[in-house]
C-alpha cells in the first residue's frame, strides 16, 4: 500500500517492492493495496504496472485508491492539489484505457503496458469507492481492517448498483480482516496490542514503527482512546485456531465475500506468519465445509 511519511510503513516505491517480492517467488499473485492514484499521472502507473506485468505475466494485481496516503504537508510535498481526487474517476478509466488494447490512431501507448490488461481493483472506506466500482464493473475491497463503519452499507451499494463490464459479469467483493491467532486467547490478545498501540500513536499524532507487544493493553491506552481503536479494529478474528476459524465463518455468513484479505500486524514476524497459516487453515476448513453440502 502506498504511504508516505509514515515510519510504519516502508512501501512508498509501492511498484518497487511489487517487484522485489514478485522477483523473490514464482507463483503468488502480488498487487498494490493500493496505489493512491490521485498522486501520479495514469500513464505513469500503467508503465509501471505493466513493466512488471511483462516481467510476471499474470501475477500482477492493481488496487487503486482516492486517499492522499499521507498528511496534509506531504501532499503538497508530492504535488499533489486536493482538487484531484475529483478527476478519480476519470484518471482510473484512462488508466484501464492505457493497459488496454491500443486503438489503431492511438498516438500515447504505455510501453511495456499496452494489451497487459492488469486487472484493476477499487479500494476504500467509503461510500464513494463502492459506488466507483459499481459504476465501473470492477472488483470492490473494502477497508474493513481498520475503518469498517460503512462496511455493510458499502457492500449493499456495490453488490445493488453493479454494472457488469468486460472486466467483470458479477460484484467481486473483497473484506478485509485482521487476524490475531496464537495458542491461547490470551497470547492473540497481546500480539493484538501492538496494532492497538500503533493506532492509538497514529490517532494522537505520534506515527512510528509497529509497538512492540504490551500485557495489559488498558495501562497503556485511555479508556476512550481504547474504545475507538477497538471500534476501527471490530473486524478482527482473534485466539486459537477454533476461535480464529469461528471467526471468520462468522464474517463469511455475514457479508459473503469473494474474497479475503487478512492483515497481520503482528510486532514478532515468526508470530505474524503463525497466524497467516492459521488463517489459510480455517478458509480451506471453511471450504471444505463448504463443498460437502
Amino acid at each position: 500500500a502506498e504511504h508516505h511519511n509514515m515510519p510504519g510503513i516502508a512501501s512508498s516505491a509501492t511498484s518497487v517492492v511489487i517487484g522485489h517480492v514478485a522477483g523473490n517467488t514464482t507463483k503468488i499473485r502480488v498487487g498494490s493495496g493500493g496505489i493512491m492514484l490521485p498522486n501520479h499521472a495514469p500513464l505513469v502507473i500503467a508503465e509501471q504496472f505493466g513493466t512488471l506485468a511483462t516481467l510476471y505475466p499474470d501475477r500482477i494485481d492493481l488496487g487503486l485508491g482516492r486517499a492522499p496516503g499521507t498528511d496534509g504537508a506531504t501532499a503538497w510535498a508530492l504535488r499533489r492539489h486536493m482538487a484531484q481526487e475529483d478527476n478519480f474517476p476519470r484518471d482510473v478509466v484512462e488508466l484501464m484505457g492505457f493497459l488496454g488494447d491500443a486503438a489503431p490512431d492511438q498516438r500515447i501507448r504505455a510501453v511495456p503496458g499496452v494489451g497487459t490488461k492488469v486487472p484493476v481493483y477499487i479500494l476504500g472506506s467509503s461510500l464513494y469507492g463502492a459506488e466507483l466500482a459499481a459504476q465501473l464493473g470492477l472488483p470492490y475491497a473494502f477497508a474493513s481492517h481498520f475503518a469498517p463503519a460503512a462496511l455493510e452499507q458499502a457492500v449493499d451499494i456495490y453488490r445493488t448498483h453493479f454494472r457488469p463490464s468486460a472486466a467483470l459479469d458479477a460484484p467481486y467483493f473483497m473484506l478485509a480482516v485482521n487476524v490475531f491467532g496464537a495458542e491461547t486467547e490470551a497470547q492473540a490478545l497481546r500480539l493484538k496490542s501492538s496494532m492497538q498501540l500503533g493506532f492509538a500513536r497514529l490517532r494522537t499524532g505520534q506515527p512510528g514503527p509497529l509497538p512492540r507487544p504490551v500485557d495489559e493493553i488498558a495501562a497503556h491506552v485511555d479508556p476512550a482512546m481504547l474504545r475507538m481503536v477497538n471500534q476501527a479494529l471490530a473486524v478482527s478474528v482473534q485466539g486459537p485456531q477454533d476461535a480464529v476459524r469461528a471467526g471468520i465463518a462468522r464474517l463469511v455468513d455475514r457479508f459473503a465475500p469473494d474474497e479475503i484479505i487478512f492483515n497481520a500486524q503482528i510486532h514478532d514476524h515468526a508470530a505474524r506468519k503463525t497466524a497467516f497459516a492459521m488463517a489459510a487453515e480455517a478458509m480451506a476448513s471453511i471450504n471444505r465445509a463448504e463443498a460437502a453440502e
